[in-house]
């Protein structure tokens, strides 16, 4: 689950600090035409060793939808930040037909505005979504994004593993139909998400993905949204009631269900820790209950729970079934106290993984995870992924087809199986 650590050096960051403005309406709105998630990106710290900053830079990043509208709004972060996060001026636009993928559709771009201003400031630990702009989408349609950052800006909020190509640029280049790249990045800075206006009586209509590197699609291909999330929202576009549900991926790679990074103090995981996010417990509502229109969640968590001890976090934190189990159940109260239908999705399997994660131990422990999630009736559906990708001659393996090449995670044959196994009664 490493990170790669990818750096431009500047400056500390000056600015302003302003409100937040209002936000979509989330789970429960009940309402017509009330916005939805369309696209996500859980934000994480960054570690010391991550000396990124912009200054006078445009980012041009590109996200994947998953459901369309006639109007979009745009989530930006600075939840990990020290410091006011100062946008000068950010615009949205489709990718363009024909060219390189550092350019927009210029027909299609929109200045965002915030409160009616062209530029807006994010105090430290918070978040702020964009007023809404009409700019149609395309089911599974791409958006691309572009602000301008005009004060030097630590990178210190960040989604690490994007698995899609984003651009750095020098000067305020938000609204030009392309742009020369200083750089080239696949993480995601200050952007967390986007929402569309749903459609009639389809409020509450979005799916919250919550896992770790599985779900986040580490090790799929590079600007061709094979992650299982994205595969799955095929599948919804093309069943006549389920269409207008939104996908968003909650995933983080290297996640833990039930603690937050805790590398060891002179280790190597200190370079790379904090990219894994807060424990799932801890970011639950905000990754999950704080995505517009969510009505349903899956759970695809408790791996790197077995597998991190001893190697990027402390031997002390080997984990037990019941311990694993208690933080499901905790995330299931949670969900219902929501009104929020929960589905549980087995933990892969990785024996003989290259990373170090496996024992015969932790096997036990996963066995034991999964047949409660099986057999309790706790959630409120299963999706068995494990079923869907371990080999049938060694069940503690993933079947070679699918296996990446570090014995943990799926390729994108593996991710496509996945999003083939979900059910989707569960969402009926």
């Amino acid at each position: 689950m490493r990170r790669h650590i990818r750096t431009l050096l500047g400056l500390p960051l000056t600015a302003l600090v302003v409100a937040l403005a209002p936000v979509p309406a989330a789970h429960g709105a009940g309402t017509a035409n009330a916005f939805i998630g369309t696209w996500a990106a859980p934000p994480t710290a960054v570690p010391a060793a991550d000396s990124t900053v912009f200054e006078e830079q445009t980012l041009r990043q590109r996200v994947h939808l998953s459901v369309a509208g006639t109007s979009v709004r745009v989530r930006f972060t600075n939840e990990f930040g020290t410091a006011p996060l100062v946008i000068g001026e950010a615009h949205v636009a489709h990718p363009a037909a024909d060219g390189p993928a550092t350019a927009i559709d210029a027909g299609t771009d929109r200045e965002l505005r915030f409160d009616g201003g062209t530029s807006t400031t994010l105090a430290p630990g918070t978040q702020r979504w964009s007023d809404p702009v009409e700019l149609p989408t395309t089911p599974g349609g791409d958006l691309v994004i572009s602000l301008y950052l005009p004060h030097p800006t630590p990178a210190d909020t960040t989604h690490a593993s994007a698995y899609q190509s984003n651009f750095v640029a020098d000067g305020d280049v938000t609204g030009k139909p392309d742009l020369t790249p200083t750089s080239t990045t696949t993480s995601w800075h200050f952007l967390s998400g986007v929402a569309v206006n749903s459609a009639e009586g389809t409020a509450d209509s979005t799916l919250v993905t919550l896992g770790d590197s599985i779900t986040d699609g580490e090790h799929t291909t590079v600007d061709t949204n094979q992650r299982w999330p994205d595969l799955l929202a095929e599948r919804l576009r093309e069943d006549q009631q389920l269409a207008p549900t939104g996908v968003v991926n909650a995933g983080i790679g290297g996640n833990r269900l039930l603690r937050d990074p805790n590398p060891v103090p002179g280790s190597p995981a200190e370079s790379f820790a904090a990219y894994f996010g807060e424990s799932g417990l801890k970011r639950f509502d905000r990754d999950v209950l704080g995505q517009p229109g969510a009505r349903a969640v899956t759970v695809l968590l408790g791996v790197n729970d077995l597998g991190s001890p001893g190697l990027v976090a402390p031997a002390s934190e080997e984990v037990t079934a019941p311990e694993i189990i208690e933080g499901y159940q905790k995330l299931i109260q949670r969900a219902h106290e929501h009104d929020l239908k929960i589905l549980g999705a087995t933990i892969l399997p990785f024996e003989g993984d290259t990373l170090g994660y496996y024992t015969p131990q932790r096997e036990s422990v996963r066995q034991n995870v999964n047949a409660w999630i099986r057999t309790s009736g706790a959630f409120d559906g299963v999706a068995d992924l494990d079923a869907a990708v371990r080999d049938p001659d060694q069940p503690g393996r993933l079947l070679p087809a699918y296996n990446s090449g570090d014995g943990l995670h799926p390729n994108d044959a593996g991710m496509a199986a996945m999003a083939r196994a979900f059910p989707l009664r569960l969402l009926r």
